[in-house]
């Protein structure tokens, strides 16, 4: 029972939205009355979900930065509701928004009091929202973006090469920033860091403090000349398709189109194969292996999907997806609208016996053990379509390495390719790939660190 006149105090909640696909989390913030959210992805119908649910009113969209690595759901959430849409103020974007500045103080409902902390480092304009509880002035939390994120940062090379050095030295201040700003038990939650390649390295927590990030994280444990070093040292590729997200988010994205696409019929699928578009098959490799509609290409929904085709993909060109029942096909289609691959052309739904009015096309699937034996028997190629970095930690003697986001531009060795991978996923992209192009191809669907142990020689180093 709360007394006459006294108002009662609500306990704060934080819900996490995870995109693992993509390696992010978006945040929703309320108090059981009103809410925030922090960096929505684009298909904001999980955000509306949680707002219908607990019966919420959302007054605010907040971006950490203009995002690098998805398209962003929060101007469309912000139409919808009604929210008020914040970003930074000097960012220039082609659409109308509410500007946010370092120190501005904002209060959400009776409880929440939220203070923009810029954080350069991942972008010039990257902000950080600390959560302070709005009568005690306690710090709660930070939504950190991709400043500091657990065990690492963001990344700082996004922005081109020009740019890097300058903006992981801010990256390190900006992490000591929030540091000095905010309790040792206040909660950290970034948005990337989670598999996303938006992150300089990856660290299996799922959950972590500034406390935590004080006694652990390389950026505050070294100073900046180190950090710098070890960071620029460990950096990767990153996808291809991130160069056209920031162009994407500055225009204002509108919610997607999710219904689901036309059907095609077998001789539509072979026109768009013989015209040289995508048809993408979304059945595990094993089943794609087995049977398939030639010149098709496998990009499973039991792996990185959509980070695997936006990589290789030609940008504007029509796809066709290909899924055993409708759901995997809807799937598909959100997680590539997620990535700014819009409304396939067609789709179709069953096997190959439905979507091919020729025989299905196959090629062979093996364990190392299998590869070993060939290799005694006669002469192949061992292709490992692992990152550079991933063959030069380890690698099977003789391979021919092919990173698998540069396969498409590689010359390949003449003859039989054995194709292979860390655990069997992009090795089965790589092999549709070349046998749509009239390679031999066996994927070997196994797992690296059973080579060794196959009798296969496995050397280091680059060597």
């Amino acid at each position: 029972m709360t007394p006459t006149g006294v108002t009662p105090q609500r306990t704060l909640s934080i819900v996490p939205i995870d995109t693992p696909s993509l390696g992010d989390r978006s945040y929703l913030v309320h108090d059981g009355s009103v809410a925030f959210v922090v960096d929505p992805q684009r298909d904001i119908d999980r955000v509306l979900e949680v707002l219908d649910r607990e019966g919420l009113s959302l007054t605010h969209v907040f971006e950490t930065h203009v995002h690098n690595d998805y398209v962003t759901g929060g101007l469309a959430l912000a139409r919808e509701t009604g929210a008020a849409y914040l970003l930074n103020g000097s960012d220039e974007v082609a659409f109308e928004r509410e500007p946010l500045h370092d120190g501005q103080s904002l209060g959400i409902g009776d409880r929440i009091r939220v203070e923009v902390v810029a954080t350069p480092g991942h972008t010039f304009n990257h902000l950080s929202y600390a959560l302070h509880d709005r009568h005690s002035g306690q710090g709660l939390a930070v939504f950190s973006g991709g400043s500091l994120l657990y065990g690492s940062t963001g990344r700082p090379d996004l922005l081109g090469e020009e740019h890097t050095d300058r903006l992981a030295r801010l990256q390190h201040g900006s992490a000591r920033r929030l540091r000095e700003l905010l309790p040792d038990d206040a909660l950290l939650y970034p948005t990337h860091g989670f598999g996303s390649f938006c992150s300089a390295t990856q660290s299996d927590a799922a959950e972590s403090t500034i406390g935590m990030e004080r006694s652990t994280n390389p950026v505050l444990l070294h100073d900046e000349d180190t950090y710098v070093r070890q960071l620029l040292e460990g950096l990767g590729d990153w996808p291809a398709y991130y160069v056209h997200m920031a162009s994407l988010n500055s225009a204002g994205p509108e919610r997607p189109d999710l219904t689901f696409p036309r059907e095609a019929t077998p001789e539509e699928i072979r026109r768009r194969v013989d015209a040289g578009e995508w048809v993408v098959d979304l059945r595990n490799r094993t089943a794609f292996a087995a049977g398939h509609v030639p010149g098709s290409f496998n990009f499973g929904l039991d792996g990185s999907f959509a980070t695997n085709l936006g990589w290789l993909f030609d940008w504007g060109t029509p796809i066709t997806l290909l899924g055993e029942l409708p759901e995997h096909v809807s799937q598909a289609q959100r997680e590539l609208a997620r990535i700014g691959i819009d409304r396939p052309a067609a789709a179709a739904t069953g096997g190959p016996g439905q979507w091919s009015d020729r025989e299905p096309a196959t090629f062979g699937q093996a364990d190392f053990r299998r590869l070993a034996e060939v290799l005694r028997e006669r002469p192949v190629v061992v292709l490992d379509v692992r990152r550079t970095d991933e063959f030069e930690a380890g690698h099977i003697e003789g391979a021919v390495n092919a990173p698998l986001h540069e396969l498409r531009s590689s010359e390949l060795p003449g003859g039989e390719l054995w194709i292979h991978c860390q655990s069997g996923y992009r090795a089965s992209v790589a092999a549709s790939l070349l046998a749509a192009a009239g390679r031999d191809v066996v994927a070997v669907d196994d797992h690296f660190g059973e080579a060794a142990g196959a009798g296969l020689t496995v050397t280091s180093g680059g060597a």
